[in-house]
């Protein structure tokens, strides 16, 4: 017994240690950690997170507001927005899938991009499929999760619409998109 606790006290004392030397991130270092978490948040490849922010830094505005609004924009975060799945990853999955209709015709990307009075669907066979419908979309809508203002849910019919771009404050993930732009701009 007294081994165990011996034991416990030096491995807390070593990782009190390891902690103590952990080195302070260098201003890169805080930049691509901040590039990286926002290509995991959304799922997104480095070719294609490059081509967002060169789209981004071309329109008018903060491009990291941009970058943000562009990834906001996309498919699959949209129908993970409107609460019809639990991730990102399971949104992919259902695009790809043919389960979603943009404006009732089928779209298979993830990237595509929403745009203003889009009306966002299930696939009709889709709909057919009662364990499907109730054991993701219906259990995952059930819960108090608030939907960004920026799109409009009926629960009803299943359906979702985009009323408007999102903007920063739609945005609640802790981004520092600043950090991005100045990695980019080296």
């Amino acid at each position: 017994m007294e081994r165990k606790t011996e034991a416990l006290k030096q491995n807390q004392e070593r990782t009190q240690k390891q902690t103590q030397r952990k080195k302070k991130l260098s201003e890169y270092g805080r930049q691509l950690f901040e590039k990286q978490k926002v290509k995991r948040i959304y799922g997104v490849r480095e070719r294609q997170f490059r081509r967002f922010f060169a789209i981004a830094s071309k329109r008018e505005g903060a491009p990291g507001e941009n970058l943000l609004s562009l990834l906001e924009r996309r498919l699959d975060n949209t129908v993970y927005r409107l609460k019809m799945v639990k991730s990102r990853i399971q949104a992919r999955q259902i695009i790809v899938h043919g389960h979603i209709h943009v404006n009732g015709r089928k779209v298979c990307s993830p990237s595509y991009y929403v745009f203003v009075n889009d009306v966002i669907t299930l696939a009709p066979r889709v709909l057919e499929k009662k364990t499907f419908v109730e054991d993701v979309i219906d259990k995952r809508m059930k819960i108090g999760i608030k939907v960004p203002e920026w799109l409009e849910l009926d629960k009803n019919t299943r359906t979702g619409r985009v009323l408007r771009f999102p903007v920063r404050s739609d945005i609640q993930v802790p981004i520092e998109e600043h950090l991005i732009v100045e990695l980019y701009s080296k």
